[in-house]
């Protein structure tokens, strides 16, 4: 009786788990990237189920490329890859590969738990070196989804700011984010209330300054992005979802 009734304990507690999870596999969303009216390029975000190191894992993969008369002016082609363990939320492998306007990178990040160490190798210049991380660390494409899965968001207020740590290209920094409110903000998809979120990033090559990323997310149990506006070094532009599909939850929206 009692293997029987830890049994169901495991199953229901398992099941509750699974059901605070924002996302699962064949999640896929597309944005739009444009300045104004005008069309810059298009991304991809997607999640899949998949086996690493004998772990299951969540396979995410970004795309970004510039179209038309952008690609010609300045192309990028970027690829980004995360590998998130499904049950602890942590990322085993990042890879980076971008090409913005010629500006590259090629790099591979493993993250060894037990020697709490990230391997960086540099296909670039055929390098691999190690770097100490911190404990709960995660990367600049599996701290999305952690907080999409952690962030408790029921009681928050404006102005909250939440800390992470995170590893980036050969280095371990503070990942910020601030609350800013909620807003109900008009889609192609109808009226969708969301919540207001401000990353803290890095000014400089891309960035004008610190606070210069401004992130809509879906007020409910998605917590999909559905818009982000970034005030850069050569311009403004918008990311704004246009299709999705493989939601874990209903998408909230408000009827007319």
């Amino acid at each position: 009786m009692k293997k029987i009734l830890f049994f169901i304990f495991v199953c229901f507690t398992t099941l509750l788990s699974a059901q605070k999870k924002a996302y699962g596999d064949g999640e896929w969303f597309k944005f739009r990237i444009h300045y104004g009216p005008i069309t810059a390029g298009y991304a991809t975000l997607k999640v899949e189920d998949t086996i690493l190191h004998n772990k299951e894992v969540f396979h995410v993969q970004g795309e970004g490329h510039t179209t038309g008369i952008t690609k010609l002016l300045f192309n990028v082609d970027d690829y980004y890859q995360s590998y998130i363990d499904k049950a602890l939320d942590i990322p085993y492998r990042f890879i980076r590969k971008i090409d913005e306007g010629g500006y590259t990178k090629d790099l591979v990040i493993d993250f060894d738990y037990d020697t709490q160490k990230a391997i960086v190798t540099n296909n670039k210049y055929k390098t691999v070196h190690q770097e100490p991380i911190p404990d709960n660390v995660q990367d600049m494409v599996s701290s999305f989804y952690y907080l999409r899965n952690h962030l408790q968001t029921s009681n928050i207020k404006q102005d909250d700011v939440f800390d992470m740590n995170m590893f980036f290209d050969r280095g371990n920094y503070k990942f910020r984010l601030k609350f800013l409110g909620r807003e109900t903000l008009k889609t192609t998809f109808g009226k969708v209330p969301t919540m207001v979120f401000r990353p803290y990033v890095e000014s400089g090559r891309v960035f004008e300054e610190e606070e210069s990323l401004t992130v809509w997310v879906t007020d409910d149990a998605n917590k999909m992005p559905i818009l982000i506006k970034a005030d850069l070094v050569i311009g403004s532009l918008k990311a704004t979802l246009t299709e999705y599909k493989g939601l874990t939850h209903q998408f909230k929206i408000i009827p007319e």
